[in-house]
């Protein structure tokens, strides 16, 4: 959502108030060393756990900040806000602790456990909208909202105050750790519209110098990678909004100014949803962390950090609906090369199935998907055959196989519309 609020850098100082303000709600979440990853990855990892907030988010954090500086005034008119889901929940548990009236905008993929999340948090204070395919169209419509009625908006990432509400998260991590005798060499967090990564460099920029920030965001909906790409925030014409929490087309101006002015310290990667999918599945298998795909952002990140160092990975939402789990399991596969899709175009003879499975198949290979589609002419028979392999490089010697087969296949690539329409369609 668009902020007309001149930029003013965000100090350790400011954050340090913010931390004061929002104290009596918000207890500190556990920092917690993770052997797992750990030793898979040669570095120190100790996870932040903003997965255990009221809100199961860290969103809680800037809204409620946000909402406590209003003046009585706008109090009384109410409040407005745009959100993919987490922002929501902040906001709306924010107007029911203070008892104020807001009128919250989300977009219509938003998941429906994020949906019944921000009506139990909000009550009565809050009136819920669906509307818009993306988080931008949602925030359109808001911000259209607050300037008819006079409504004050509440940003999820644009915002000073955001920012500064956000930036407890890296006043909590400096300070755990400190306790520890340790201080992070990077810290990796989520990006979307940049709020968070805005405030966790503010932060460690006064109190923590020698910390590096990585800012790990989506493949399909990398739209810091695009700001830096262009010199300036640019708006990316489609994202992939599975990754919900940071499916943002355009970062936000004022996080964008906090990057601009931390460069030397700061660096963004992006993250396949496939590998965001792995790693979620991973955290609830190893640890019992039930993460989001947003959450689960920064783990993915965890690649490229420097051995022997130490590094926290901010898990940042565990908003996670249980029927996702096929889709994030399907994506997980694909993404480490277990789970291929084909055309196959039997010859209508006798035994060609029976060939297939004897004269194609690997012993190990498994069919996860067969169904036979309409029937071209009276010679051939197609089917879509789904197969998933005990070991990713198993797949060059079934396609060798397949080559060698007088039955015609036809391998279906991520990516393309025949794939999305046939396997996710």
């Amino acid at each position: 959502m668009g902020s007309s609020e001149q930029f003013r850098e965000v100090h350790a100082a400011d954050i340090q108030y913010a931390q004061g303000r929002i104290s009596s709600v918000i207890t500190p979440s556990p920092l917690q060393y993770c052997p797992r990853l750990s030793q898979q990855y040669g570095v120190d990892v100790f996870l932040k756990r903003e997965d255990l907030q009221d809100v199961r988010s860290y969103k809680i954090r800037g809204a409620y900040f946000g909402i406590s500086q209003l003046t009585a005034e706008e109090r009384e008119a109410g409040v407005v806000a745009a959100s993919a889901g987490n922002h929501a929940q902040g906001v709306a548990y924010a107007c029911r602790a203070l008892g104020i009236q807001g009128k919250i905008f989300v977009p219509k993929p938003t998941p429906k456990q994020k949906r019944d999340r921000i009506r139990v948090h909000g009550g009565d204070a809050i009136e819920l909208v669906v509307t818009g395919n993306t988080f931008d169209e949602a925030a359109q419509a808001a911000r259209e909202d607050a300037e008819a009625r006079g409504a004050k908006v509440i940003e999820p990432f644009n915002s000073r105050n955001t920012v500064m509400g956000q930036g407890t998260v890296a006043a909590e991590i400096v300070a755990q750790l400190s306790s520890l005798g340790k201080q992070a060499d990077t810290i990796l967090v989520p990006v979307g519209g940049g709020g968070l990564m805005a405030g966790v460099l503010s932060y460690v920029a006064d109190m923590s110098p020698a910390t590096r920030v990585v800012g790990v965001e989506p493949a399909g909906a990398s739209s810091l990678r695009a700001a830096i790409d262009a010199g300036e925030p640019v708006t990316l014409e489609t994202i992939d909004p599975f990754v919900d929490g940071a499916a943002v087309k355009r970062v936000g101006e004022v996080p964008w100014q906090v990057f601009q002015a931390h460069t030397d310290r700061a660096q963004v990667l992006t993250a396949d949803e496939g590998a965001v999918c792995t790693e979620m599945l991973a955290l609830y298998q190893n640890e019992g962390i039930i993460a989001e795909p947003a959450g689960a952002l920064s783990v993915a990140g965890l690649a490229q950090a420097e051995p022997g160092s130490t590094v926290v990975c901010i898990i940042s939402g565990g908003n996670n609906d249980v029927l996702r789990y096929a889709e994030v399991m399907e994506r997980s596969l694909v993404h480490r090369g277990l789970r291929h899709y084909f055309l196959v175009n039997f010859p209508q003879e006798p035994g060609q199935l029976r060939s297939f499975l004897s004269d194609i198949l690997g012993a190990e290979d498994d069919i996860v998907l067969f169904e036979y589609l309409k029937k071209n002419n009276r010679e051939t028979g197609a089917a879509l055959a789904g197969i998933e392999l005990a070991r990713a490089e198993d797949i060059t010697p079934l396609l060798e196989r397949m080559e060698a087969s007088p039955i015609a296949c036809r391998r279906l690539e991520p990516g393309t519309p025949e794939y999305d329409f046939i396997v996710a369609g």
